[in-house]
């Protein structure tokens, strides 16, 4: 199954939905493995060494370091690895409203990682973007 290409589709079907818990973004050598029994929710392999993205508990229960607290949201639209412009016009929105967002595509979804203290905030910036996409849609 291919993903949704179509920006106006993409906006007006992502469902935000904020997962439970906390998330931090860790960095190990890139050359050591991961701590004993850590599942990150995701990698990144960078020169400097390997990020995870942890739950907090998962990362002070393991002794690693972080300087940031995010919520995890899911955008539940499959959104296609090559579709055109969904990061500009939700990362524009959420700025627009002072939110930062870090961003993680997976096969199926897109993944924001926004200040935990205002992910509810966040989620409802974007709600109210997928209304006003699908208005939109029906005008």
């Amino acid at each position: 199954m291919t993903g949704e290409r179509d920006l106006r589709r993409l906006l007006s079907g992502m469902r935000p939905e904020l997962n439970e818990g906390h998330y931090v973004f860790c960095t190990i050598p890139a050359t050591s493995p991961v701590p004993a029994g850590i599942t990150p929710v995701a990698t990144v392999l960078e020169a400097e060494g390997l990020t995870l993205v942890l739950r907090q508990e998962d990362a002070d229960a393991a002794g690693l370091a972080y300087a940031y607290t995010a919520g995890w949201i899911t955008l539940r639209i499959h959104s296609a690895l090559d579709a055109v412009g969904l990061t500009a016009a939700f990362a524009t929105e959420l700025g627009a409203h002072g939110l930062s967002c870090n961003v993680i595509a997976g096969y199926h979804h897109d993944h924001l990682f926004v200040a935990a203290d205002r992910a509810a905030e966040a989620v409802a910036v974007l709600e109210d973007l997928a209304a006003r996409s699908a208005r939109a849609d029906r005008d």
